[in-house]
């Protein structure tokens, strides 16, 4: 028991030296470290994005916006948290500024959860019901139900107050609450 012990904390850290290791390999330049990095991160930073604007291309778009900041950005990289949480908030802000969000937000009285028990609906379903929502509502369901950012930092990244993310992803739930109403699970 013991072993296996050790060797996970092996692991973690050879795996903490392992990131640092190829961070520093990039701040050099290297494009193969480039490539690396770029290869851990990119299927999942692509699914958020998708997550958010719903559109392939936009997706597209935002992952290739979001890791050229990476890469010009790395520098100012704090090891206060992981590379990937880093990466991420930089790909959620591309792809909101992808889809144009100076649209406003609707705003609306808060009300309470609309609760919606998702595990009895096939991924393709809540995924397709997910992309159709509009836009606002959409991208603060994925931050807060998808993605488990809290109201502060959803409206930090959004610009928008805490009061109006609650408001959009109530009504997100509610909208989605009607849509699935008569749907069963697949």
């Amino acid at each position: 028991m013991m072993a296996n012990s050790a060797t996970a904390s092996m692991t973690v850290s050879e795996t903490q030296i392992t990131e640092k290791t190829l961070l520093q390999r990039c701040l050099e330049g290297e494009r193969a470290a480039q490539k690396q990095l770029y290869h851990t991160y990119c299927t999942a930073m692509y699914t958020l994005a998708y997550r958010i604007t719903s559109d392939p291309d936009q997706a597209s778009d935002a992952l290739q916006e979001a890791f050229i900041d990476v890469f010009r950005s790395l520098k100012s990289y704090k090891s206060n948290g992981t590379i990937g949480a880093w990466i991420k908030t930089i790909v959620i802000r591309k792809a909101t500024k992808q889809m144009r969000f100076e649209q406003r937000f609707e705003r609306f009285e808060e009300k309470h959860d609309t609760g919606i028990a998702y595990q009895t609906f096939s991924s393709s379903l809540l995924e397709k019901e997910i992309a159709a929502l509009p836009e606002g509502y959409r991208t603060v369901f994925t931050l807060s139900e998808i993605e488990g950012y809290k109201h502060a930092e959803i409206a930090d990244m959004l610009n928008i107050s805490v009061s109006t993310s609650r408001t959009q992803l109530f009504h997100a739930k509610r909208t989605l609450r009607e849509k699935l109403k008569h749907e069963r699970y697949d």
